[in-house]
């Protein structure tokens, strides 16, 4: 299984009361890997489309272990599942090499210009194939 493996780099600003990461700031950390796999690594790869248009339509989190700042984290994630008009992503999220975190989003194409969904184009299915789980 390929997997799309960044850093990413949390804030002081992320912790809680608790010192803990605040569980809704996981969401920004499972976006930046998003965003670097869809955008950048798309783009480089001759596939632009996602930057075009693509939303967030579920979001599934078990938080199997707290992590407090500082900490080396990254994000993995691969494609659970590819459809027509959608597509799953599955990632694990490590602090200090400890699976701290796993999670799913579905993501759903968009037309911007149409404001409304659309289908996965065959460019964009060839690419997320390349980190098929």
């Amino acid at each position: 299984m390929a997997r799309f493996t960044t850093e990413v780099a949390l804030r002081w600003s992320d912790m809680d009361a608790f010192g803990h990461v605040n569980n809704n700031k996981y969401l920004v950390l499972l976006e930046e890997a998003r965003v670097a796999m869809m955008f950048t690594v798309a783009e480089a790869a001759g596939v632009p489309g996602f930057r075009q248009g693509v939303v967030v339509a579920r979001h599934e989190v078990d938080f199997l272990l707290p992590v407090t700042v500082p900490a080396d984290v990254r994000v993995e994630l691969w494609v659970e599942r590819a459809g027509n008009a959608s597509f799953t992503f599955a990632y694990e999220l490590f602090a200090d090499d400890k699976l701290a975190l796993r999670a799913k989003s579905v993501m759903v194409p968009f037309d911007t210009v149409e404001e409304r969904p659309r289908r996965l184009t065959a460019p964009e299915r060839a690419f997320l194939a390349r980190w098929d789980g």
